[in-house]
């Protein structure tokens, strides 16, 4: 599903990456841990295509049978709206929208009908037990529902790989539990595939594999 090899990321005089090499098999859910400054976020946007490895690097990326390598800026960016789906410590659900319109905004990027992700997002929103939420906006949510629609935007696309910042890290502890419950639910019923950068002991314990990060490494 996932392979990375060989990746570098500097910025400046500082090395952030020093050679990291990544497998992540489909519905397989992975935490990347680490302290703070390992670069497990820069990682993970790399692998979420926000950002690139060193220029003239010898790296490989491919991501569901797709070298990433060689691509140009409007191939990733409409590989990236299909293929992967993100989830921030921060929901960054857009205020003026309902939790529906915030919920479509990826597919309606990736030019579909209106009808057609509408339907969609309803159908995810009803699978995250937020159908009586359709037309709340953001501050009319709870903190474990703004994460809930936050996991339907990333899920529209039906998306490869579904990556993960914190996601639990903003939410009180009983919300942090249903949240991680929800992402091994949807692994086991739609082979989804999670890459999770934590900090939270218990997630990455669940977790189907921990990789530790130290000094831009994978030990």
């Amino acid at each position: 599903m996932i392979q990375g090899k060989n990746i570098h990321k500097s910025f400046g005089d500082i090395e952030v990456l020093k050679g990291v090499d990544i497998s992540v098999k489909q519905g397989e859910i992975v935490a990347i841990v680490g302290p703070s400054g390992a670069g497990k976020t820069t990682l993970l946007q790399i692998l979420g295509t926000l950002d690139k490895p060193n220029q003239g690097s010898d790296y490989e990326l491919t991501i569901n049978n797709t070298s990433l390598k060689n691509l140009k800026d409007v191939e990733i960016s409409r590989f990236r709206n299909n293929e992967i789906g993100f989830i921030f410590q921060f929901h960054q659900l857009l205020p003026e929208f309902t939790a529906l319109e915030n919920v479509a905004i990826p597919a309606y990027i990736g030019k579909k009908s209106q009808s057609e992700t509408e339907k969609r997002a309803k159908e995810v929103l009803d699978y995250l037990g937020l159908s009586h939420r359709y037309d709340h906006k953001p501050n009319e949510l709870s903190g474990g529902e703004q994460q809930r629609v936050a996991v339907a935007r990333a899920l529209i696309n039906q998306p490869s790989v579904i990556l993960a910042d914190e996601p639990s890290g903003n939410l009180d502890s009983k919300s942090a539990e249903n949240l991680h419950k929800l992402f091994f639910q949807l692994r086991d019923e739609f082979q989804q595939t999670f890459i999770i950068v934590t900090h939270n002991n218990e997630l990455a314990e669940m977790a189907d594999r921990k990789l530790f990060m130290k000094d831009g490494k994978i030990l």
